[in-house]
């Protein structure tokens, strides 16, 4: 089930209106949301409800575990017990297909390549995002950040909540635990918030990063021996701007839709194309999940707390698994390395240097990042290493036909990477706005928004580009 749909738009007002029917009863309207949330996962394939299922209560379990023991050691083989059970479900679903055909070229060079084991694995949507939710509860307890949740249904439902279960954002069990103990209240702004964010992140989706894919994106990463150089610059701006809105887009409806029902989400982009530095853009790009390697993966290796050389090799480990989170192809762990190095370069340049100052500089800054991002794109989209080679190398060619390239999708690209320069406040500015207007002008405007989006959108409706990881 899309959020851009009619489907989605007919389960949501059916859930709103029940959930807020059941506001007064805490135990009811949790359980209540567990199966909506679980009817929206299991609309795509209702076989994966159990691994869902069984990622909650392994979380749910460990908490009990470790809040029954004080004992150092145990809690540690607790807590190591359910995040490596969880990590291995993951693993199996998302990379024994990849590590079997990485070990393929060995076996046969021994002889063993016709016996090795052919299973076509589907990966089940969204199980990087709920795993991660599970294991950062599983810590945040044996850390003694989180309370252990005695009810399993709270479990469930912070794992399962349908607005951030498929891609995000990753949201903590500090953050949102709370919000269950207490009544959802929902006052006219924060719901003329949770619409405002919501339509912002449809047309980012279906307008922008839809008829980019359509128009230019996907053709030209198809084939690129086929396209001029200046045709492949196009393209690869063209998919930074799809990709930001796919992803982002996806975000602010998730919180939109926890907004209309009372929860609240932290933000999960901040105008990414901004940033002067590739540190910056990890503050701001998909903040949840560099929030999560941060605190549960570079922090744990040693972050920098042990000399300038393990920094940087936390550093870039930790971007090389990011990398492959992201997906089980090496294109994604040379996307995740190129970060990784990147980030390291950039932290041995400005040791002990203050930051550059001045607007003409740090605006070659951004420039040059946002290249850096791009060429980073340019691994991330290819299909494999041959089609990105071809990339680069058409990119050095020097041609200028345009032929490819349409005015619409060049002033889609224009116009959003302008915006990452508006100021950053700008949905809370509308949501201000309107929530002094009449009631009737407001749905006007709703209306009329959303008419617009859908008008000007390409026919059909694209999956997200962060359903597959």
């Amino acid at each position: 089930m899309l959020f851009p749909t009619l489907d989605f738009a007919l389960f949501f007002v059916a859930v709103f209106a029940v959930s807020w029917l059941l506001v007064r009863w805490r135990a009811p309207r949790h359980w209540f949301l567990i199966a909506a949330s679980y009817f929206f996962y299991g609309y795509w394939d209702w076989r994966f409800c159990g691994l869902l299922l069984f990622a909650s209560l392994t979380a749910w379990l460990a908490g009990l575990a470790l809040d029954n023991t004080a004992d150092p050691l145990r809690r540690k083989w607790i807590t190591g017990l359910a995040c490596s059970i969880l990590l291995a479900v993951l693993g199996f679903f998302k990379y024994f297909g990849f590590f079997i055909e990485s070990l393929r070229p060995i076996l046969e060079s021994v002889g063993f390549g016709r016996d090795m084991l052919l299973m076509q694995i589907v990966l089940p949507v969204g199980i990087s995002f709920f795993t991660f939710q599970a294991i950062s509860y599983v810590v945040d307890v044996h850390r003694g950040e989180v309370e252990a949740r005695t009810s399993p249904g709270d479990l469930l439902l912070y794992v399962s909540f349908f607005p951030q279960l498929v891609a995000g954002p990753i949201v903590r069990a500090s953050h949102f635990l709370p919000q269950l103990d207490r009544p959802p209240l929902v006052t006219r702004r924060m719901m003329i918030f949770g619409l405002v964010i919501s339509l912002f992140g449809l047309v980012k989706k279906m307008v922008i990063a839809n008829y980019l894919a359509a128009d230019l994106v996907d053709k030209i990463f198809f084939d690129p021996s086929a396209f001029s150089s200046l045709e492949l610059l196009v393209a690869v701006y063209g998919y930074a701007v799809q990709i930001y809105c796919d992803f982002s887009g996806y975000s602010d409806m998730a919180i939109g839709t926890a907004a209309l029902l009372g929860y609240r989400f932290r933000p999960n982009f901040r105008q990414p194309y901004r940033s002067a530095s590739l540190r910056e853009f990890w503050r701001r790009w998909h903040i949840s999940l560099s929030q999560w390697l941060r605190d549960y993966l570079y922090k744990p290796l040693g972050g920098s707390h042990h000399g300038t050389l393990n920094t940087y090799r936390n550093l870039i480990l930790t971007m090389l698994l990011g990398g492959l989170w992201h997906g089980a192809a090496w294109t994604f762990v040379a996307w995740g390395l190129l970060h990784g190095v990147g980030l390291a370069l950039e932290r041995a340049v400005s040791r002990g240097r203050e930051a550059a100052s001045g607007a003409f500089t740090h605006a070659l800054s951004v420039i040059f990042i946002f290249h850096v991002v791009c060429a980073g794109w340019i691994l991330f989209r290819a299909a494999n290493f041959a089609t990105a080679a071809d990339y680069f190398a058409g990119l050095t060619r020097l041609s200028v036909s345009g032929e490819a390239i349409t005015g619409f999708s060049l002033l889609l690209i224009a116009s959003s990477l302008a915006m990452q320069f508006a100021p950053e406040k700008l949905p809370f500015g509308i949501t201000g706005m309107l929530s002094r207007r009449p009631l009737w002008l407001t749905a006007i405007v709703f209306a009329l928004w959303l008419l617009v989006a859908d008008w000007i959108a390409p026919p059909g409706t694209a999956p997200f580009i962060y359903f597959q990881f």
